[in-house]
């Protein structure tokens, strides 16, 4: 059934049922190593669009590129609000198996009850064993997603181009956008390595321009940003200036992604005080809250195209506060 749904972007699918979906998944809860998590059964019954077919995805766990993943679409609004893994606030765009979808063509369903059989599978499964020193560890799509995308996508493959036109994904031109960006921060990183200064072209630095910052001690900025409030991203050169020679500032990086949102106003989502280290699955509590922006989301037009849809963390140093009346 998996390899027969074939999706698009904007195509309409239902969510199966609970029943049905437990008889796709391991003992583990997964499929092709990919968690159904605990967040998802809300869903089951509902009747979605397809945001993105997700065909492939940026390994930032291990920094390895982009990594290929089978049978799999974001639906849109279907995000994790952590409430199986410690209350998690990262928000990432959950990753639906084909096998856990129907395609429909009516967008008014009745809702059905989840009957709750699934939920101490998944429940069970979403704690991995307790950390060196006793700490929780949870598991999720988030900590497995390179067993479930195992083989990397090198940038010349051309079929993951082919596919994010075909699937809806990206239009040509942004496809074609894509491929210049990664030709050109290429050569920027070969330059950098091989090449006197004097034929580096502006400094060395990828498309997006985010230099190394001045200080050795990054500076702090408070504004207890509540869910609601306006703002506007700062310019990247006000940004650049709170950072470190490592492009963070206390330890949150900013990246070439963010800086296409700089000057942009958007509305506060939440607060972030804790979320969940991909690589270990231990609880970070965070000691500055960070900031979710709605839909500020990184477009992966420096990732090939990557449909992950990430949602970036602001620092309130990085934002100016703004009313109604003063969006421009």
């Amino acid at each position: 059934m998996a390899q027969a749904l074939s999706l698009r972007a904007g195509d309409l699918v239902e969510v199966l049922s609970e029943e049905e979906i437990l008889a796709t998944l391991d003992e583990r809860g997964e499929l092709d190593g990919l968690p159904f998590m605990p967040e998802m059964l809300q869903f089951c019954g509902r009747r979605m669009v397809v945001k993105k077919v997700a065909h492939k995805l940026c390994d930032t766990m291990t920094q390895t590129g982009m990594r290929r993943m089978d049978d799999a679409v974001h639906l849109e609004g279907g995000r994790c609000d952590g409430s199986a893994h410690g209350g998690c606030q990262t928000f990432c765009s959950i990753y639906w198996k084909t096998a856990w979808l129907k395609k429909v063509s009516d967008a008014s369903a009745e809702p059905r009850v989840s009957p709750g059989t699934l939920l101490p599978l998944l429940v069970k499964n979403a704690r991995k064993e307790p950390g060196p020193e006793g700490e929780e560890r949870y598991s999720c799509q988030a900590t497995e997603l390179l067993r479930a995308a195992p083989v990397c996508l090198p940038f010349r493959d051309g079929g993951q181009y082919v596919a994010d036109v075909r699937t809806g994904n990206a239009t040509v031109w942004e496809t074609l956008r894509t491929i210049f960006f990664g030709l050109f921060n290429r050569y920027q990183n070969f330059s950098r390595r091989r090449l006197p200064r004097w034929l580096w072209i502006r400094q060395g630095l990828t498309w997006g321009w985010v230099g190394p910052g001045p200080n050795t001690r990054t500076p702090t900025g408070t504004l207890d940003l509540q869910p609601g409030e306006m703002v506007r991203i700062k310019s990247r050169a006000e940004i650049v200036a709170t950072l470190g020679s490592d492009r963070k500032n206390r330890g949150l990086g900013f990246e070439e992604e963010m800086a296409h949102w700089c000057g942009k106003t958007a509305r506060v989502l939440a607060r972030v005080e804790r979320c969940l280290d991909e690589k270990t699955g231990q609880m970070l509590q965070m000691k500055n809250p960070c900031i979710l922006l709605e839909g500020v989301v990184c477009k992966g037009l420096y990732k090939s195209n990557c449909p992950r849809e990430f949602a970036p963390f602001w620092r309130e140093i990085w934002l100016e506060r703004i009313t109604e009346a003063g969006i421009a």
